[in-house]
């Protein structure tokens, strides 16, 4: 069964995968097939963990590849930490290209907090309407990720050293900084 951690970015993805590399009867990756196009984009091996933010655009391909037969956990953090997070990085990566690809520059006058918000707002309501049908799927929040890994751990039958993997979560990887 392959696992896909859909988030927005800047919500502990990296970490997640981190963690994951504690699991020893699932690969696990961040962002391995992001420069791909085509079927390859998305040919991600059996048993593997993938978390991507850029998977939030390409929902309708999930979905038509590996449909309900996938896990899928939506990660989250706190709206407006995400938020501050992005608005730190409005002229690079994916902010950069929202505001510049699908906004077309935007407006003058457009914050970039307001750029971000309207960012994260835009990809949560893609992954919820993704998820709303998906039978095996969970919600994880950055604030418990503790306890919400355990919870995965066990849903998806993971086998390793969960010590290991709940201690990745004290660490901040790809952190911005402050």
């Amino acid at each position: 069964m392959n696992v896909f951690i859909l988030n927005s970015g800047r919500c502990g993805s990296t970490t997640f995968i981190r963690a994951c590399g504690h699991i020893v009867n699932y690969s696990a990756g961040h962002e391995t097939r992001l420069r791909l196009v085509g079927d390859d984009r998305l040919a991600y091996p059996d048993d593997h963990i993938e978390a991507d933010n850029r998977l939030a655009w390409l929902l309708g391909r999930l979905d038509r590849r590996y449909g309900a037969g996938a896990f899928y956990v939506h990660l989250t953090r706190a709206p407006e930490a995400v938020v501050a997070s992005f608005a730190r990085r409005t002229g690079m990566g994916i902010m950069k290209a929202y505001r510049d690809g699908i906004l077309l520059g935007g407006e003058a006058g457009q914050s970039a907090e307001a750029l971000a918000r309207d960012y994260l707002d835009t990809v949560e309501a893609n992954i919820a309407l993704f998820l709303r049908d998906k039978p095996n799927r969970m919600a994880f929040r950055l604030e418990t990720a503790q306890q919400d890994f355990s919870e995965f751990w066990r849903r998806i039958g993971a086998r390793g050293d969960l010590a290991a993997a709940l201690a990745e979560w004290q660490t901040r990887y790809n952190a911005s900084a402050d």
